[in-house]
C-alpha cells in the first residue's frame, strides 16, 4: 500500500544522510496536556537525547480547545501526536496525515459503568446514556455501536450519547450511565474519587476487538518531500524512541521529569507514577514501528460503521516505515 512512499522517502533520506540542514527546530504538538501518556519525548528532551541528535525541540502541550490536526493545517507544528481514527478521518477529509512511527503498541481506552446499572454486557447498552469523548476520539466509539447494531440516536434501542467533557463528573453524578476512560487516566480518577473497584464494570475496547491505534506521530505527507525534513524526522524519532524505552525502564524517574515540566503544576507525584505505569503497558512491544497487522485492524473497524462509517474507503499512502527503518535499525 505505502511503497511508493516508501521509496520516495528512501531516496530522500539517503540524500538527507550526506547532507548538513541548517533548521534543526522541531515542534511537536501533543494530544493533551503535560502528563505521562508523553513520557518519552519528556525524557528525550532532558535525557539530551535530542540535543545528540543536534535538535532543538519545542513540545506543545494540548487542551480541550486544541485539535492536533488543526495546529498542523495551520502551520502551528512539524510534528502531531494523534489517534489513528482521527488522522484517518481527518486524512480522508483533505488533511494529508501519515503515520510516521507508532510508539504506542495497545490502546488505554474503555468504557466504565457502575454496577449498580445492571449492566453486564456490551448489549445491556441499549436504552443507557453513554459519556462519549469528541474532538475526533468519539470514532472508535461510533464504530464499536456501529458493529454492534446499537444506534446512536437516544432510541429506545439504541444510546443517548452525553458528550463527555475531560471529566469523570458524569458518572460521580449519575447523569450517565458508563462514561469514556482511559487505563491510565480518567479510571483512576474515579477510584480516586471513593468509588471502588468492585462497584465498576469496564470494558476494554482491546477486548471487545475494535481496539483503535493511538497516540501515533503524524506529519504532513507534502513535508516527506523535503528531505531536509525527512533527515530531521529519523533524528526526533530515534531521540524519542530511546526516550520511550528510558521511561519505560525507569518509570518513577520518568514521571518526576513529566511533573518538572508541568507548567501548571495541577499534576500530583502519585497520579503521574501511576500513569506512567501504565502508558508502559502500552508502549510495550513497541520499538516505534508501525505494524501494519495494527494499521489493518484500525482501518477495518473504522470501515465497519455500517450507514455512517469513520472513513468510506481504505486509505492510501496514510503511513510509511521509511523514516524508522533509518531511524530504528
Amino acid at each position: 500500500m505505502c511503497k511508493l512512499l516508501n521509496l520516495a522517502l528512501a531516496s530522500s533520506i539517503a540524500f538527507g544522510a550526506n547532507s548538513a540542514f541548517g533548521d534543526d527546530s522541531v515542534t511537536l504538538q501533543l494530544k493533551w496536556v503535560t502528563q505521562s501518556q508523553f513520557a518519552g519525548y519528556y525524557v528525550a528532551q532532558e535525557n539530551g537525547y535530542y540535543a545528540e541528535e543536534g535538535l532543538e525541540v519545542e513540545i506543545n502541550p494540548g487542551g480541550p480547545d486544541i485539535s492536533p490536526p488543526q495546529v498542523i493545517a495551520g502551520g502551528g507544528a512539524d510534528v502531531i501526536i494523534d489517534w489513528m481514527p482521527s488522522a484517518l478521518a481527518s486524512r480522508e477529509r483533505g488533511l494529508s496525515l501519515v503515520n510516521i512511527a507508532q510508539p504506542f503498541k495497545s490502546s488505554g481506552m474503555m468504557l466504565t459503568c457502575l454496577k449498580e446499572t445492571g449492566i453486564e454486557s456490551p448489549e445491556d447498552f441499549r436504552g443507557r446514556t453513554l459519556g462519549v469523548w469528541f474532538f475526533g476520539n468519539e470514532y472508535p466509539f461510533l464504530s464499536w455501536m456501529s458493529q454492534l447494531g446499537i444506534p446512536t440516536d437516544g432510541s429506545e434501542n439504541g444510546v443517548t450519547v452525553l458528550k463527555q467533557s475531560f471529566n469523570v463528573d458524569p458518572l460521580l453524578q449519575k447523569q450517565a450511565d458508563c462514561i469514556s476512560t482511559m487505563t491510565y487516566n480518567e479510571y483512576w480518577q474515579v477510584i480516586d474519587a471513593g468509588i471502588s473497584a468492585d462497584e465498576l464494570i469496564t470494558f476494554r475496547y482491546e477486548d471487545q476487538g475494535v481496539a483503535t491505534l493511538e497516540d501515533g506521530l503524524y506529519v504532513k505527507e507534502e513535508d516527506l518531500s523535503d528531505p531536509a525534513f525527512v533527515d530531521k524526522m529519523t533524528r526526533f524519532v530515534r531521540a524519542s524512541m530511546r526516550g520511550w524505552k528510558w521511561a519505560e525502564e525507569n518509570p518513577d524517574d520518568a514521571a518526576l521529569i513529566v511533573l518538572e515540566n508541568d507548567a501548571t503544576g495541577a499534576q500530583t507525584e502519585e497520579h503521574q507514577m501511576r500513569m506512567m505505569g501504565e502508558i508502559a503497558k502500552l508502549t510495550a512491544g513497541s520499538n516505534g514501528t508501525l505494524d501494519p497487522a495494527d494499521y489493518e485492524r484500525t482501518v477495518a473497524t473504522l470501515l465497519a460503521g455500517g450507514s455512517d462509517p469513520v472513513i468510506t474507503e481504505e486509505p492510501e499512502g496514510a503511513w510509511t516505515h521509511a523514516i524508522t527503518d533509518q531511524a530504528l535499525n
